[in-house]
């Protein structure tokens, strides 16, 4: 009880520091963000992007310390260090947070549901996902700002991954959450690992691939010059990064600036989606004329990865506010036609 008054002290001081006054009167804000991304990565490079269109919407009123790489605390620890003040927000995504509650899988990755992440964004936007998933945050003193989707992820590996077969005793990095029984279902054996422990552990042999991103974005990380399999198109996962600040810090912001954060978090979302459409079709060309095998695979492998994740849904959403996420994406993916109502 004493640790959790000292952190939502700790949060009012800092919704109280981030917000001041410039000499002209003008409002100014200050926010610390942490993205787990590295900065050369496409994605780590649309988050300085992000930034840097934040602070000029603002005329400057808005200034951003960005830190990359989870160089202040761990991925995982990410929404926790902004709900208590040690950051202001979190540029991670949800899937990290599932031990605090497995609702966070249905807003980090829902795993063999949307086929784009159009529709994805399209559920959070107009099909009633924003306002599902906002008592989730707001109960951890959170505010989720947007998402960026940037698409089905692709797998790196020492082996051919070109069915579910293949999935047998393959030790693999992977995030915390639903992903790990999904697997092990399909005789995987995931490990969970933080996103900055990926490339070593694939360089020392500790795992025999990861689940980590997009092709691009594993391209980025120098992951296919350590193994030589992927999989392409991706199929199996489709996580939602966010955007997420301590509440305080952002209730506490003019209502201007808190406007220009979401908004820009629109155009990030588009901007993500259309760029790694292009990022992704321009690394497998790069792969394959490296000699990286990419394997596309059959519908009838598709589906049966598929029927292994949705039934997962019900497993493993054993919280109200998950109870309620799935629901809710299983009314739009019906209305998709993605799923049998």
């Amino acid at each position: 009880m004493k640790a959790l008054k000292t952190a939502v002290c700790a949060a009012a001081l800092v919704g109280a520091s981030a917000f001041s006054a410039l000499a002209d009167g003008h409002s100014s804000t200050t926010l610390r963000i942490q993205t787990h991304y590295a900065p050369e990565t496409v994605s780590g490079q649309l988050a300085q992007q992000y930034f840097d269109d934040v602070m000029e919407m603002s005329n400057g009123e808005i200034t951003i310390e960005a830190f990359f790489s989870s160089s202040v605390v761990k991925s995982v620890e990410t929404f926790d260090a902004a709900a208590t003040g040690i950051l202001d927000c979190d540029m991670t995504g949800g899937g990290y947070q599932t031990g605090k509650n497995s609702a966070f899988q249905f807003v980090g990755d829902i795993m063999g549901g949307y086929d784009t992440p159009y529709q994805q964004l399209s559920w959070l936007y107009f099909g009633g996902g924003r306002e599902a998933a906002a008592p989730l945050y707001n109960k951890y003193g959170m505010e989720l700002i947007g998402w960026w989707v940037y698409g089905q992820e692709s797998f790196a590996s020492s082996k051919p991954i070109a069915t579910v077969e293949d999935f047998k005793d393959w030790k693999f990095r992977s995030p915390p959450g639903m992903q790990t029984i999904i697997f092990e279902k399909l005789g995987a054996s995931p490990i969970v690992m933080d996103f900055t422990e990926i490339f070593t552990a694939l360089e020392t042999g500790i795992i025999d691939g990861a689940d980590a991103s997009g092709l691009a974005n594993n391209v980025g990380l120098g992951l296919y010059d350590i193994v030589g399999h992927a999989n392409f198109p991706g199929f199996h996962s489709m996580p939602s990064d966010h955007l997420a600040c301590n509440k305080a810090v952002f209730d506490a912001m003019p209502a201007h600036h808190q406007k220009i954060m979401k908004v820009a978090m629109e155009a990030l979302a588009l901007r993500t989606a259309l760029t790694f459409e292009k990022a992704n079709a321009e690394a497998a060309a790069k792969l394959r004329e490296q000699g990286v095998t990419l394997s596309q695979w059959a519908p009838e492998e598709l589906q049966k990865f598929r029927d292994a994740a949705q039934s997962a849904w019900g497993e493993f959403a054993d919280t109200p506010e998950a109870k309620a996420l799935v629901e809710s994406h299983l009314a739009y993916l019906g209305q998709l036609g993605l799923v049998s109502n």
